[in-house]
């Protein structure tokens, strides 16, 4: 059984989509299509901007959507899922692709993710960390003898956990997992504190524009970062991607749970390569492959 599964914000990367563009004329519709939607041209920072210009996170969260999505798209008929998963952004390129949501809706609604996430990163100072090498238990404990606002944001597989939180609380955490004997305890050069309570404001505000949208019963089962699970209920998908926004991405419980229910290969539709290397140390001598 074929599992595809969709890339998050961090996978971007300048020229990302640009040979889609110049090569495929559906794929340049898309584009020009997305241009419209945003009101800028997000090609021109896509194919020639800065890496500045690519972190922010209005502009990296439908950048990556896009190359993913409309990688899927011209897949045509080759594109048959037996089920479909997305890392936190990569959620809604997988509803997209799995026809849960329209290509404007979904550009529609990240757009609207990607700029309520923005000004909840300015409301308070707020970071992420990877921390390597520790057991996940180890990491909760920690989290939790913390001071102040600090959580587990990513399970992205086994010894490779993203805590999420305030700046203060993150430093005090890194360090008593550095004392725990983590390989690294590393800050990530993000916005803010993704995953997190932190993203209380844009839970809200994204709760509106996703309630305001129509979504569809998916092709396959979808599996939810929130539960690691599959829906395909579109009452459910909507409320579990509300919830995203402040609940932990359990990458490692999704890849295990769609092995378990007969994934056979998975294919990683977007830019990089992430993905398919946290598949491989989750499910070690799985078929993992990738197109961008």
């Amino acid at each position: 059984m074929k599992a595809y599964v969709f890339p998050g914000q961090g996978a971007q990367f300048v020229g990302m989509g640009k040979d889609l563009y110049e090569n495929n004329a559906e794929a340049r519709d898309l584009f020009e299509k997305a241009n419209d939607i945003l009101g800028f041209r997000i090609t021109d920072l896509m194919f020639n901007g800065t890496e500045d210009d690519l972190k922010k996170t209005s502009v990296t969260q439908p950048a990556v959507f896009l190359h993913s999505v409309i990688l899927a798209k011209g897949l045509g008929e080759e594109f048959k899922p037996d089920m479909v998963a997305g890392h936190s952004l990569g959620e809604f390129s997988a509803l997209v692709a799995s026809g849960a949501l329209s290509f404007e809706d979904g550009l529609k609604l990240v757009a609207a993710r990607a700029n309520a996430m923005q000004k909840a990163c300015e409301l308070k100072p707020s970071t992420m960390a990877a921390i390597i090498a520790l057991p996940d238990e180890k990491v909760e404990e920690i989290c939790e003898s913390v001071d102040g606002v600090v959580v587990c944001a990513n399970y992205n597989c086994p010894g490779q956990l993203v805590i999420s939180g305030e700046v203060e609380a993150i430093d005090a955490a890194c360090a008593k997992a550095t004392e725990a004997g983590a390989k690294r305890a590393l800050k990530l050069k993000v916005g803010g504190a993704f995953h997190s309570p932190c993203m209380e404001p844009a839970r809200a505000e994204l709760a509106e524009a996703i309630e305001h949208t129509e979504f569809h019963t998916p092709v396959c089962p979808v599996y939810q970062n929130v539960d690691a699970l599959p829906h395909t209920d579109p009452a459910e998908i909507k409320a579990n991607l509300v919830a995203q926004l402040t609940a932990p991405v359990r990458w490692t419980q999704t890849v295990r749970n769609m092995v378990a229910d007969g994934a056979t290969e998975f294919i990683e539709l977007g830019p990089g390569k992430v993905l398919q290397g946290l598949v491989a140390k989750i499910e070690k001598g799985m078929t993992v492959s990738g197109r961008q």
